[in-house]
């Protein structure tokens, strides 16, 4: 169980969708929420979950993760993948997040349909959408690695055809943002759009690099030995904060260099960083082992992340949060299997997140959204 929960990780996130054309099965896939659509009653959500309010079911089926607010918080974009629809490689949709009952969410597909995408944003200006892709590298979805190699422990791929491309919104291809070896992909901006900060393989190691949008002048940000990224800035565009691993022990280090040779990485253990935006003071805000990733901050200074700190067997995993020193850890989300993902929209009123709740028991992971309580 472990393995499959941390693959849906960042693997909904890291992985792919596939082929269909922008409008011709959107439908079919994205069934409207029969509770919001009537507003019946407010489903799908646990008692113990305070800060949430008027949840609601956006995605139907497949696996449908990342899903990220437009600037003007009118429109989310995210990774789907479902082999029953014919998507079997994760693909980049957007759509605008019904506002009343009757209104429904249809997404339309924005990637190509080719190769392998993953880690979605919008651009300032609500035109464009940043996202990875290996579709330079072949049409063909790439192959998952075998993992009965390496003990069946848990292997994510960094696929090295990744770059980063942006696009309008009609998925035509405007510029291509990232063009070095290896792995380029996780990118979000700043908050004036100007910044966009994103995990590299570029100088040998897994490391976050920032990009000024209208120079494409890149600045490397970490420096130490391990995987960094998932990072995001903060409101105000001072700080970052991202997810890393710090192999210490020879034998780990030796692990994780064997991996990377092969374009892999095993996110088993994994803690919240935060650093201004040049790089000084970083903190490393949790201790707590096992996989803590996702991080984001909230508007009012805390931070909201994932983990499975809190079961020994590594699963599930629920959303939490904490002070900017990593104390007062509150568990915010309560569904026996995985919750992930969050984002709060721009005016800080709602949340955006990934959760296999109300699946029918299939591995499914759906989005939903939620009034966010204070």
């Amino acid at each position: 169980m472990k393995k499959y929960v941390i693959h849906v990780v960042f693997f909904i996130a890291l992985v792919s969708f596939f082929s269909f054309r922008k409008n011709d099965r959107s439908s079919e896939v994205f069934r409207p929420d029969p509770h919001f659509a009537t507003g019946l009653k407010d489903s799908i959500h646990y008692p113990e979950e305070k800060h949430f309010k008027n949840v609601r079911q956006l995605t139907f089926g497949g696996d449908n993760a990342e899903a990220y607010w437009s600037y003007d918080g009118k429109y989310l974009v995210f990774q789907h993948k479902n082999d029953k629809d014919g998507v079997n490689c994760d693909q980049i949709y957007y759509g605008k997040v019904p506002e009343k009952p009757g209104e429904k969410f249809e997404p339309k597909l924005i990637s190509g349909g080719k190769g392998r995408t993953t880690c979605a944003f919008f651009t300032k200006d609500g035109k464009h959408i940043i996202y990875a892709s290996t579709y330079l590298e072949s049409d063909a979805c790439p192959p998952v690695p075998d993992r009965s190699k390496y003990g069946n422990k848990y292997i994510w791929p960094v696929y090295a055809g990744y770059d980063i491309f942006m696009a309008d919104l009609d998925g035509k291809v405007v510029k291509r943002l990232t063009n070095t070896p290896g792995y380029d992909a996780e990118a979000t901006l700043s908050p004036d759009g100007k910044k966009m900060i994103f995990t590299s393989m570029r100088d040998g190691d897994l490391d976050l690099y920032i990009m000024d949008l209208a120079t494409q002048k890149v600045t490397r940000i970490t420096h130490e030995l391990g995987y960094d990224g998932g990072a995001w800035f903060s409101p105000d565009g001072k700080k970052i904060i991202w997810r890393a691993s710090r192999p210490k022990t020879n034998e780990e280090i030796a692990e994780y260099r064997s991996l990377l040779k092969e374009n892999l990485v095993m996110p088993l253990q994994m803690e919240v960083f935060t650093a201004n935006v040049d790089g000084t003071d970083v903190k490393q805000v949790t201790h707590l082992g096992e996989a803590n990733w996702a991080p984001n901050f909230l508007h009012d200074g805390r931070i909201i992340f994932c983990s499975n700190h809190q079961y020994p067997r590594g699963f599930p995993f629920n959303m939490y949060t904490m002070n900017a020193d990593g104390s007062d850890i509150q568990k915010i989300s309560h569904d026996n299997s995985f919750d992930a993902f969050p984002m709060l929209s721009p005016d800080g009123k709602k949340i955006a997140f990934s959760s296999t709740r109300n699946n029918g028991g299939t591995r499914d992971i759906n989005i939903f959204i939620a009034d966010w309580v204070n």
